[in-house]
């Protein structure tokens, strides 16, 4: 049995599912193509949807014929249909997929997943068990620390968006030389420590009714916003996704800092209101938006809640 497993600088544990497969003995299919030449596979079938999902497709189709494709998961946010239900969507939209696996990024159901996955690719049982034994040690990830908050000579800015966004070098390596431009020092929240963001996000109120991927972003926001060397929080979202639009704008509700929202699609390098907020976060401007304006959201102080 021939087995791809999706690359995606998003997933923490690549290095578990990776192990995994080579313990089980089960040959792993590697695509020849680039970041690009898989996106644009994935841009050329799927047109219209959001740019990750292009670029997740386009990464299953470089594989080639394989049996079937590990799709690491991304937590969803509200009405995401495609962050919900990627596998099943994509294999009803392309009959000629292989079988594509979802499976966990960690959490309580990795262990358990991976054992059903095990059975299936290698039918066997006991191999099975002393695979799940040998790539224990990775289920934890790499260690993760906090970014550097500040730079000299610059004004600290938070950049929160979904992970399968931003870790993305093909999607999104234009919107940090755009900010540094602009002498912004730019902080990811695809570069936080999972651990506290979800500790942060535990805090705040009914985020425990809301789904995974909301409370990653509501966390993140609320963790960096609260920095006093944060001055302003910029939200995006991914080019054509609504669904991230509109979770990115109930969370730029909840901050007292100066918030700008922005779309970002593949190769965007320019961003026309990305000046206009800079000036409003270092010369102290404090007028709030009028009503019906698109790209911000309120402004309001930036003082230190945690340090």
């Amino acid at each position: 049995m021939k087995v791809g497993l999706l690359e995606s600088r998003a997933a923490r544990l690549s290095g578990y599912w990776a192990a995994y497969l080579k313990e089980l003995g089960v040959e792993r299919a590697v695509s020849d193509l680039t970041d690009a030449e898989a996106l644009a596979l994935g841009q050329e079938s799927l047109p219209g949807e959001p740019v990750q999902v292009q670029l997740a497709l386009g990464r299953i189709l470089a594989l080639g014929r394989v049996d079937a494709v590990l799709v690491p998961q991304s937590a969803p946010v509200a009405n995401d249909a495609w962050g919900e239900a990627l596998t099943e969507l994509l294999s009803r939209r392309f009959s000629s997929l292989p079988t594509l696996m979802p499976i966990p990024d960690g959490g309580p159901t990795l262990e358990t997943v991976a054992t059903e996955i095990g059975l299936k690719l290698a039918q066997n049982p006991g191999g099975m068990r002393l695979a799940l034994e040998r790539v224990k040690p990775k289920s934890r990830g790499a260690r993760e620390e906090m970014p550097p908050l500040a730079r000299a000579s610059r004004v600290t800015v938070a950049v929160i968006g979904p992970r399968s966004l931003l870790a993305e070098d093909i999607l999104a390596s234009g919107l940090a030389p755009a900010l540094d431009a602009l002498g912004l020092h730019a902080v990811f929240s695809s570069d936080l420590p999972v651990a506290q963001v979800l500790a942060r996000a535990e805090r705040m109120e009914e985020t425990g009714q809301i789904p995974a991927g909301e409370r990653e972003l509501f966390g993140a926001a609320s963790l960096l916003s609260g920095k006093s060397a944060v001055r302003g929080v910029i939200f995006v979202s991914p080019a054509r996704d609504a669904a991230h639009r509109a979770a990115l704008n109930r969370a730029a509700a909840r901050m007292h800092a100066p918030t700008l929202l922005i779309d970002l699609d593949a190769g965007q390098t320019e961003w026309s209101e990305l000046e206009a907020f800079r000036d409003r976060i270092t010369l102290g401007a404090s007028a709030r938006p009028a009503a019906g304006e698109t790209g911000t959201a309120g402004v309001g102080n930036t003082g230190d809640e945690s340090a």
